[in-house]
């Protein structure tokens, strides 16, 4: 797994790609990305696989902030990012990943 964080010195945003490699998931499932920056929607942001068999999206983030998230996989499995900036524990027992722009 992976994040890729792209800054541009002219905007209020950094362009966040995540990735899920292939063999993170099966290769015919669906994954979606969700977390504070929309809402915990698990369906809003579905992330594109690759010929390659890796999941991948790009999200716009306000600069100088911390967003918690979670891979959310066929509507009902959530997983981590294990290359996150940090963990948080959260309200369910569990942690979330946490990016940091």
């Amino acid at each position: 797994m992976s994040i890729l964080k792209d800054y541009n010195k002219k905007s209020l945003f950094c362009k966040v790609t995540f990735k899920l490699p292939t063999g993170t998931v099966s290769p015919e499932s669906q994954v979606c990305i969700t977390g504070e920056f929309n809402n915990w929607d698990i369906s809003d942001l579905p992330m594109k696989k690759l010929k390659s068999g890796e999941f991948t999206i790009s999200v716009d983030l306000e600069k100088g902030k911390e967003y918690q998230f979670k891979y959310i996989v066929d509507g009902r499995q959530w997983i981590n990012e294990i290359d996150a900036d940090r963990f948080i524990v959260n309200g369910f027992n569990s942690e979330n990943s946490v990016v940091v722009t």
